[in-house]
């Protein structure tokens, strides 16, 4: 069992949201202050000051990738005005990830938006997709050796968060449900609207044919790949439900240079849809099951689906406060993941969810981390799982 193929990636991955802190100008900061029941990102980890610290964390103990994400909200914070200094910063982000031996792998948008963005309709506007593009353009000017770029980050979830924030602007009474916690069980989050994906799709690729045509990355998005399976007879019931939550995303990847996959846990599908994860001792702080095994489930239907577009593991973990538990979980994973590799799936690397305990989206509760953060002083204390992942990176192999 071992990493054959060259130059893989092993390593860690963040959003800017739930690192930086102080992301005021998006419409995440703003839903924050206004939802009932939801605790704020605040300082976060205040990454945006201690990236260097983080990355180094990172390469001392044996990774050589790091996902991170430039945060749309700070360059463009009113349409149209491209802030220099923000481009900047992020340059230094990139350069500081090159100069300790980490591949930078850079997401350029992982869920939030500026606020003027959405105050004007967000993705149902008919100017988005233009918007959106405008803003690749600008980050292109500092990708100079960066290989790989995620263009948008989930977006079969990103399309259930436009359609909540769709009701809540024309009052439709929706419950907001978290993308991570809802509760002690998993709950059955609705099926995205396929029409929003659409559009998702059509924004994705014509930010990578700019990307294609100014800069050398490999292109792709990632997709939350839920490992979905059916009980006895439900197998057209899984295919129809498949397509909506997953493979019209993977389908849009089949000319990409890469396919992100995000796997977590896997549910089945009967005849009345997605089973929720019952109650159980066993299930994650965000009441997922606890399924190592989904991740070559998921490998092999995003290889499968997308055609053989290679593939990315750009995330992975369980949220646990127990440390031991997060390198069992992690280990099988792993062995599940270079059992697809053995089977001829073409698997470019694997990053970490997550490489800080974070914000995670409304909740500071589930600890995904391979560094914990004291969120009073910013203490970075590396958990035994970051030498473990290290040694396993040094190593080639589970």
């Amino acid at each position: 069992m071992n990493s054959t193929v060259p130059g893989f990636l092993w390593g860690a991955s963040t959003a800017p949201h739930q690192i930086e802190g102080n992301n005021t100008n998006s419409d995440w900061w703003v839903r924050e202050h206004r939802a009932a029941g939801m605790e704020r990102s605040g300082d976060a980890c205040d990454s945006y000051h201690r990236y260097a610290e983080d990355m180094r964390l990172l390469a001392d103990a044996g990774l050589n990738a790091y996902r991170f994400g430039i945060e749309w909200a700070r360059v463009e914070p009113a349409e149209g005005h491209i802030s220099r200094a923000e481009l900047a910063h992020y340059r230094r982000m990139i350069d500081t990830a090159l100069d300790l031996g980490l591949k930078p792998v850079v997401t350029l948008h992982h869920f939030t938006h500026p606020r003027w963005f959405a105050e004007a309709g967000g993705w149902m506007h008919e100017k988005a997709i233009d918007r959106f593009v405008s803003y690749i353009h600008a980050t292109t000017t500092i990708l100079d050796g960066v290989e790989w770029v995620c263009t948008l980050n989930e977006p079969n979830m990103l399309a259930l968060m436009v359609m909540m924030s769709h009701a809540a602007r024309t009052g439709e009474t929706k419950k907001w449900l978290s993308p991570t916690v809802e509760g002690a069980a998993r709950p059955v989050l609705p099926d995205p609207d396929p029409q929003i994906g659409l559009r998702l799709a059509e924004a994705h690729h014509r930010a990578r044919d700019v990307l294609g045509q100014h800069t050398g990355a490999k292109v792709g998005w990632t997709v939350a790949c839920q490992a979905l399976t059916a009980t006895p007879g439900n197998e057209g019931r899984l295919e129809e439900l498949r397509y909506v939550r997953e493979d019209l995303y993977l389908e849009a990847a089949r000319d990409d240079d890469f396919i992100g996959v995000q796997s977590y846990s896997s549910q089945e599908v009967d005849e009345n849809g997605v089973v929720p994860h019952p109650r159980h001792p066993d299930n994650t702080l965000t009441g997922n099951a606890y399924r190592p095994d989904a991740l070559g489930i998921a490998v092999r239907h995003a290889w499968k689906a997308t055609d053989n577009t290679p593939v990315l593991v750009t995330e992975n973990g369980i949220a646990t406060e127990d440390d031991d538990r997060r390198i069992a979980y992690t280990s099988e994973a792993l062995r599940h993941l270079f059992e697809t590799v053995e089977e001829g799936a073409d698997v470019r690397g694997y990053l970490h969810w997550s490489a800080l305990d974070n914000f995670e989206w409304g909740h500071w509760e589930p600890t995904f981390g391979l560094i914990a953060v004291d969120r009073e002083t910013f203490e970075r204390r590396p958990k035994p799982s970051l030498k473990w992942l290290g040694e396993v990176a040094r190593r080639g192999r589970p």
